[in-house]
């Protein structure tokens, strides 16, 4: 692309970025909380989001790395919650249809952020547009389907892709070789401060986090944003003055 712009495209982060997993989380923890730990009112499901959110022992983590399976990790943290809030015990059977409420409550609840509608300004400025992930393709597909973006928002990279995923640069390099641009003239947009932006950044690319008011999984310090060095947003429709559109 010619012109002010500062990238020839943008690289998206999908869950919390283009879209609202933490509302659906909301939902299907709701869903399940209701079956199986009756003793939460639902005036705590926040509670229970910022559990399930946080992930303190890093089992998304673990799975991002290639070192456990998608069932394990979620078996793991689904185990965890119980025994935060007060559940059972939940072993394969039982974790089986655990999964199958949570997961029927979460994918109901996908919807893509409002802001998402800058997608379109973005192609219309001549930008390539592709969605890079720390989930499977085919389980981020589905999601991208569901909220209406996978026409214009290709999910090209997932951690299925190289066996692992952020934040690897490997993972950055590959999804700018699927977007055909060059990572220093590519942006990624993601709403983890170290593993979207920062690493965005350490792989060459322009790192842009999306700090959502109110989205921070854990505490982040002034300290820690200076020393990531990245561009911050605090909602999409703020891309077009930042990349110079």
């Amino acid at each position: 692309m010619t012109g002010t712009s500062l990238v020839d495209g943008v690289l998206f982060d999908i869950d919390d970025t283009l879209v609202d997993t933490r509302g659906a989380f909301a939902v299907a923890l709701g869903v399940v909380a209701r079956q199986y730990l009756p003793e939460v009112p639902a005036d705590r499901d926040d509670e229970l989001v910022a559990v399930w959110r946080a992930d303190v022992n890093g089992h998304y983590a673990a799975y991002t790395r290639g070192e456990v399976g998608f069932v394990a990790q979620r078996l793991a943290r689904a185990n965890e919650l119980h025994a935060w809030f007060g559940g059972p015990v939940l072993d394969d059977d039982a974790f089986e249809r655990w999964d199958l409420v949570f997961q029927d409550g979460f994918a109901s609840a996908w919807t893509a952020h409002p802001d998402v509608t800058v997608v379109d300004r973005l192609l219309a400025a001549g930008l390539s547009v592709g969605a890079l992930s720390n989930a499977s393709i085919a389980y981020q597909t589905s999601k991208l389907e569901r909220v209406g973006l996978i026409d214009r928002v290709p999910m090209l990279v997932g951690v299925d892709t190289l066996g692992y995923g952020k934040p690897h640069p490997d993972v950055f390099t590959e999804a700018c070789r699927r977007l055909g641009t060059d990572p220093a003239r590519t942006a990624y947009v993601g709403d983890e401060l170290d593993v979207d932006a920062e690493a965005a950044r350490a792989a060459g690319l322009v790192g842009i986090w999306l700090d959502r008011p109110g989205g921070r999984r854990h505490t982040i310090t002034d300290e820690q944003i200076a020393a990531a060095d990245v561009t911050v947003v605090h909602a999409l429709d703020e891309l077009p003055g930042v990349l110079g559109l």
